[in-house]
């Protein structure tokens, strides 16, 4: 009865704008070969430059710089939090302009140039106005990146597709973290920060290979007709905030960050405490294993949407993972249990890089505001884990490693808690039989 209810008020805000269509009125969509493989060698090549050097930071602080705990929060939070208030302006001009090739080079080189930054002078006022550098330019690539995807294949196919880059995006970071384990190992750390420098610009040349002209700027933003004789016209803010499942949505993002952001980098501190010398390759190995899982959990979870499985089922598995990891990583220093215990965070961080865009899809779906939900979706990721790291931070520093695993545990399990109580399922009923043409393998034409 409340799934009803709730899906019923969303309708009521989306059809009362003026000119809405009616649900499902969307053309056929069939974008060219050399877009599609655009989209996939952009999301492979992203995947390590948005971002940033991530854990490989706090492992580098720490072990080569000898930063305490708190500060490697700190620095670990700035860019976090500088994101979050850069995410709704980021939605609000991916769906104004219609540059969205260019807004992606161009924060993807300004990642690369703040790494460089840290990398040449790692001092606290120096990381910190790189991170903060860093967190403006990585703002806007997540929901430029759902934009282009949403513009060129258009809702019904969205899930598929979405599934799809997260695939590449999971076998970037793989490849990502290969070469960062052997030239952290072999050349020295110095070389992760060359490493993203070089995808940033091989990034910035994939770029082009997407056409401009299969880009539908009103679908890219949710418009539910586009195309159309009149000009889409997006509700307004206070109309979009009356949407009871958005809020719920939002808040239960910001719970699972706050629970998981910070245990890979907190495990690496406590490897290059235990086990100095063994940080970065433990570290790159924890990231490969998750990796490797991820690739094929975006793939289930696309084939489970297209088989009818509920959005909120698939999210509920992410969330039960968190508690479960968190109490075995307090419970062993072990590099190799601390590797394999990261397979978990494969299953769960797969699971959210698919079905959170999905259901932003599905809630915005009509409203002409998906960049700006995606922009919420990212101000809650970037609360969370700028909360997740200073909490852990600190209190690892006061209380210990168990304690701060522990903490970030009990986060994880509120988090289930209150997504399982409160969201309602976000499929729409036509979703509910698979649409002939929808599998991901199917967004790869034969045409060039």
């Amino acid at each position: 009865m409340e799934s009803e209810m709730a899906r019923s008020q969303r309708e009521k805000v989306v059809s009362a704008r003026p000119g809405a269509p009616p649900a499902g009125d969307e053309p056929a969509k069939s974008p060219s070969g050399r877009s599609l493989r655009g989209l996939d060698g952009l999301n492979f090549l992203m995947a390590d430059v948005r971002d940033g050097l991530g854990p490989f930071l706090s492992v580098y602080l720490k072990g080569t710089q000898h930063w305490g705990s708190g500060d490697i929060g700190l620095v670990m939070a700035a860019s976090g939090i500088v994101a979050a208030l850069c995410q709704i302006p980021a939605g609000l001009l991916v769906d104004a302009v219609r540059a969205k090739r260019l807004l992606i080079a161009i924060s993807g080189l300004l990642v690369a140039a703040g790494c460089l930054l840290i990398a040449f002078f790692p001092k606290l006022p120096t990381v910190l106005a790189a991170q903060i550098t860093l967190g403006a330019a990585s703002a806007i690539i997540p929901p430029c990146l759902a934009a282009l995807s949403l513009g060129i294949v258009g809702h019904r196919l969205l899930p598929a597709r979405i599934s799809r880059n997260e695939g590449f995006n999971h076998a970037g970071n793989f490849t990502a973290a290969i070469l960062a384990g052997a030239l952290g190992q072999y050349v020295g750390v110095i070389w992760l920060f060359y490493l993203i420098c070089g995808f940033a610009v091989a990034s910035a040349v994939v770029v082009l290979f997407i056409k401009s002209r299969e880009i539908d700027h009103d679908l890219a933003r949710g418009s539910e007709n586009p195309g159309g004789d009149a000009p889409h016209r997006p509700i307004a803010f206070p109309e979009l905030w009356k949407i009871r499942d958005l809020k719920v949505f939002i808040l239960s993002v910001v719970l699972f960050h706050f629970g998981n952001a910070a245990m890979l980098p907190l495990a690496g501190q406590v490897i290059a405490k235990v086990h100095p010398g063994m940080d970065v390759i433990a570290l790159s190995a924890c990231v490969i294993a998750a990796q490797l899982v991820m690739v094929v959990v975006a793939a289930v979870v696309g084939r489970a949407m297209r088989k009818g499985i509920g959005r909120k089922k698939i999210f509920l598995v992410a969330l039960a993972v968190l508690p479960v990891r968190g109490i075995l990583f307090s419970m062993t220093s072990s590099p190799y249990a601390v590797v394999a215990i990261q397979l978990l965070d494969g299953v769960a961080a797969g699971i959210f890089g698919v079905i959170a865009v999905v259901i932003a899809s599905d809630l915005m779906r009509g409203t002409g505001r998906f960049n700006l939900a995606q922009g919420l979706m990212a101000l809650a990721v970037g609360v969370g884990a700028a909360l997740s790291n200073v909490t852990g931070g600190y209190v690892v520093e006061k209380f210990g490693f168990t304690a701060g695993f522990l903490t970030l545990s009990a986060i994880g399990g509120v988090a289930l808690i209150f997504f399982a109580m409160f969201m309602p399922e976000t499929t729409p009923r036509e979703d509910h039989i698979a649409a002939p043409g929808s599998r991901s393998e199917d967004l790869i034409p034969t045409s060039p």
